[in-house]
């Protein structure tokens, strides 16, 4: 992601770094003492074992430097520690980090999603638990709940440092412009579909082309038609996809399908050309995560507001409830020769990343942020946290990031599904709980 503003990006990640470095006092250059204590250290440190800690992860477009820039900092203070990173892109990584998983072949620290992408992981014998090392007030700076999405029967097995949440972007301008009001309820949304169809814009972004964004439509229409629990019940296998809420979710879907909401290649589009035409004041409105906050700021700045998905008239979620919580985390291999180095590292780097990744507007944090300069804070990213993270009173992963093994493929092959008008929504239920739910 790129920052609105690199120079204060980059002026404000200094600062932050240097806030998390402890201050130490030293003798004048020209004391004898110093000059001792300086050798003496030199030397403990050129007899100190010297380790590398390999560290996987999907930042290929970490342009802002935040991630790089914590490492590097790192490294120049921790000399006998080094942490070596391998960044790799997005899908391609989630093959590379379950082959070497299989393989017995993973790095000492794994980028992980937290939820059920992790769970096969954990369940395995792979991933180390990390209670033991926690109770050096590491819990106390984290803000509440940022470990439920990493805790697996009741063990932590990694840190988060980024959560997820959706918006509904509205381009203001727009809907200024077409007299449009901005929806609270879904009635309200299908009315500003088809104003904004009928003056020859296409209303809603999606890059149907990738599945998984479209799933994140689905998924919110889902949390507003059954609430969180019942969404969480269902993932969970404790009861069944195939029931009203989850079909009327799927046909909420497709009654904006029919009424023209996407473009008409919907299937052929990715995600980056859906969020590059919103970015360019193309569209209206676009249904995404915070992780898209940033570029639609820089090319969109003022113009666009983030607000809570509509919602349903007889449905049984709220509107304090949002697509999202803990999703980025950081966890150890259970097999690395550097236990403690590596739990050290992953703490380091868990806390700067999520402080940091907020300061620049690429994700929200997962641990206490007072010290940080909230004027400096992306606008957008801003109004997420305020508006609707903070103060919820529940949220819902995307369900790719919670099912385990294909059954997040199948999910999303459902949903490109009902935007393709292959399906009805009452097959859609009923192919739901047949191949990802057979348990409940």
């Amino acid at each position: 992601m790129k920052t609105k503003r690199l120079f204060a990006g980059i002026l404000g990640l200094s600062i932050l770094m240097a806030s998390f470095t402890a201050c130490s006092g030293q003798q004048p250059a020209n004391s004898a003492a110093s000059e001792k204590g300086a050798a003496s250290a030199a030397s403990a440190d050129d007899s100190a074992e010297k380790i590398t800690l390999t560290f996987w992860n999907n930042y290929t477009n970490d342009s802002n430097h935040v991630m790089s820039g914590i490492i590097d900092k790192w490294n120049a203070d921790h000399p006998n520690i080094h942490i070596e990173a391998n960044s790799t892109e997005n899908n391609a990584y989630k093959v590379k980090i379950k082959t070497a998983m299989s393989a017995n072949n993973a790095p000492d620290i794994i980028y992980t999603w937290a939820g059920g992408f992790t769970q096969p992981f954990v369940e395995a014998g792979k991933i180390l638990p990390l209670d033991e090392y926690l109770n050096d007030g590491t819990k106390d700076k984290m803000l509440s709940g940022a470990l439920t999405n990493i805790t697996y029967d009741g063990k932590v097995y990694g840190l988060t440092y980024n959560q997820q949440a959706g918006a509904l972007y509205v381009n203001d301008e727009l809907f200024k412009q077409n007299n449009v009001k901005v929806p609270t309820t879904f009635d309200e949304l299908l009315t500003a579909v088809k104003a904004f169809k009928k003056a020859g814009l296409v209303p809603m972004a999606v890059g149907e082309k990738d599945k998984w964004p479209g799933m994140w439509y689905y998924d919110m229409i889902a949390l507003r038609e059954g609430g969180s629990q019942l969404c969480l019940d269902a993932l969970n296998k404790k009861v069944s996809f195939d029931q009203p809420a989850f079909v009327n979710a799927a046909q909420k879907l497709e009654e904006l399908v029919d009424a023209g909401a996407f473009a008409e290649d919907v299937l052929s589009q990715t995600r980056d050309e859906s969020v590059a035409q919103f970015s360019q004041g193309k569209i209206p409105m676009y249904f995404g995560g915070n992780f898209d906050a940033q570029v639609i700021d820089q090319s969109l700045e003022g113009k666009v507001s983030a607000v809570k998905f509509p919602t349903i008239s007889d449905g049984d979620g709220v509107d304090t409830e949002y697509l999202g919580g803990g999703a980025d985390a950081l966890c150890v291999n259970a097999n690395t020769e550097h236990k403690d180095e590596a739990v050290q590292a992953v703490k380091y780097l868990a806390e700067n990343f999520s402080s940091s990744m907020y300061l620049t507007g690429a994700g929200l944090p997962e641990w206490n942020y007072d010290s940080i300069d909230e004027s400096k804070i992306d606008p957008l990213s801003k109004q997420i946290m305020e508006d609707i993270v903070q103060g919820s009173t529940g949220s819902v992963p995307a369900w790719d990031l919670y099912l385990t093994g294909n059954d997040a493929q199948t999910h999303q092959d459902l949903v490109q599904s009902l935007f393709g008008k292959q399906i009805t929504p009452e097959d859609f239920g009923k192919q739901t709980q047949s191949k990802i739910n057979k348990a409940a």
